[in-house]
């Protein structure tokens, strides 16, 4: 059973700083890219960073890319996205991705889905 799970999420005040979190079970992710999305209400999901497992490559969107910092720790199986300097239009739900070996912010080729965590960012 191959499965992502999020967390992390929560209420935070504007200016303030999350850590989200993002564990594989079920399957290795050795040989895949992860990337992080979000859909914010009434918005399209979107890409806002992902990270090659082969090379350790890393890619922002440019909206986020000076506030947002997508790190993996291979042993624990594990992708984290740091996000500072929150804003509330940052405030969406997130979700983690998994797609084999290149990152892309696309979301068409992610094979597997985590069920998001929310982030509210009040102003």
């Amino acid at each position: 059973e191959e499965q992502l799970v999020e967390s992390g999420g929560g209420l935070v005040q504007a200016g303030g700083s999350l850590r989200l979190s993002c564990v594989a079970s079920g399957f290795t992710l050795d040989d895949y890219a992860i990337g992080w999305f979000r859909q914010a209400p009434g918005k399209e999901r979107e890409g806002v960073a992902c990270i090659s497992r082969s090379d350790g490559s890393t890619y922002y969107a440019d909206s986020v890319k000076a506030r947002l910092t997508i790190t993996s720790d291979n042993a624990r199986n594990t992708v984290y996205l740091q996000m500072n300097s929150l804003k509330p239009e940052d405030t969406a739900v997130n979700y983690c991705a998994a797609v084999w070996f290149k990152a892309t912010l696309t979301l068409r080729p992610y094979a597997y889905w985590g069920k998001g965590t929310r982030v509210t960012v009040s102003s």
